[in-house]
């Protein structure tokens, strides 16, 4: 039997739908911020922010004992960027910090810079180049995750070890367009509507 009270699985998911849709308000933030770079041609949300929460049995000891479901813990923000110019990380950069700084004060929503995760892509070809590095300083000497060959270079661009970028992250029932260039106006900051009715 589980210890746990209606009371607090009733707030767990609460919590974990609000980190949800916390981050769901960030990527549109983030996605409205990057358009304005030129460089920028296209903005794609992927990952479990980019899906309908489920429910399942969570990594918290007490309700994995007691077999208890709940939202699904939402980890991170992925987006994809289509980026014509690598010259320009350094304000790509600059603009996702804006974006989730100015949601936060304007909002109150927090969504912590180091939990967004941006794949840089080549457009036209969708070659991926690499992450956007979100250390202050790039590369970050004698720090372990910078000792990969060409991380670095250049500056922002993060290499990562025996890692391939797949294509079927971007299929359209695992994403979505948050901005493209060629065929969709500027995105709008305003209210999400949430991705479940279901609380």
């Amino acid at each position: 039997m589980s210890g746990l009270t209606r009371q607090e699985i009733e707030q767990t998911n609460l919590e974990l739908f609000q980190r949800h849709s916390n981050f769901r308000v960030a990527a549109d933030w983030i996605a409205a911020e990057l358009s304005r770079l030129p460089e920028v041609s296209r903005v794609v949300l992927f990952g479990s922010v980019a899906v309908p929460l489920k429910k399942e049995v969570p990594r918290f000891r007490e309700y994995r004992r007691a077999g208890i479901e709940v939202w699904h813990e939402t980890q991170d923000l992925d987006l994809a960027v289509w980026l014509s110019d690598l010259a320009q990380l350094p304000a790509l950069k600059k603009a996702a910090a804006q974006a989730l700084n100015r949601l936060r004060r304007e909002s109150g929503t927090d969504v912590q810079f180091y939990l967004l995760d941006v794949f840089i892509l080549e457009p036209g070809t969708d070659r991926y180049w690499g992450g956007l590095c979100i250390s202050r300083d790039c590369p970050k000497y004698r720090a372990v995750q910078c000792n990969v060959p060409e991380c670095g270079k250049p500056r922002f661009l993060r290499r990562f070890a025996k890692f391939s970028f797949d294509p079927l992250f971007l299929h359209p029932s695992r994403s979505q367009v948050l901005f493209d260039r060629g065929q969709a106006p500027t995105p709008e900051r305003g209210p999400e509507t949430p991705l479940s009715s279901e609380i």
